[in-house]
């Protein structure tokens, strides 16, 4: 774990936004898919796996919209259960839409997740 020594006998201050867990956000990303409705979700990270369970989102059917820090998933139109092989091996995580495809759809069409075979 990293550690900041102050020396100097300086007061520290500041402020600090810290942003949710990807590892709580992207399996909350991939439920949004079995409510067939509109999700607001806030304190996403923005980073590259969010990014790319978003996009395979968009290409499944789902509206997507970023506004004021607020991600709006409009999952009512979903119509593929299908994952482009490109996006899902671009993480590992990928697998979790899976779950969401199959309670959706009953069934899911995936590769193996991340950049190597299992």
């Amino acid at each position: 774990m990293a550690s900041y020594i102050i020396n100097g006998g300086k007061k520290l201050e500041g402020e600090l936004n810290v942003s949710g867990s990807k590892n709580a956000s992207l399996p909350i990303i991939a439920a949004t898919i079995l409510s067939g409705k509109v999700t607001n979700l806030y304190n996403v990270p923005n980073i590259h796996d969010t990014k790319i369970t978003l996009k395979i989102l968009q290409i499944l059917g789902c509206k997507v919209d970023k506004k004021n820090g607020k991600i709006i998933v409009d999952s009512k139109d979903i119509n593929k259960y299908e994952i482009p092989d490109n996006l899902m091996r671009q993480m590992r995580s990928s697998v979790v839409l899976a779950g969401a495809l199959i309670g959706r759809f009953k069934k899911a069409v995936f590769s193996y997740p991340g950049d190597y075979d299992i």
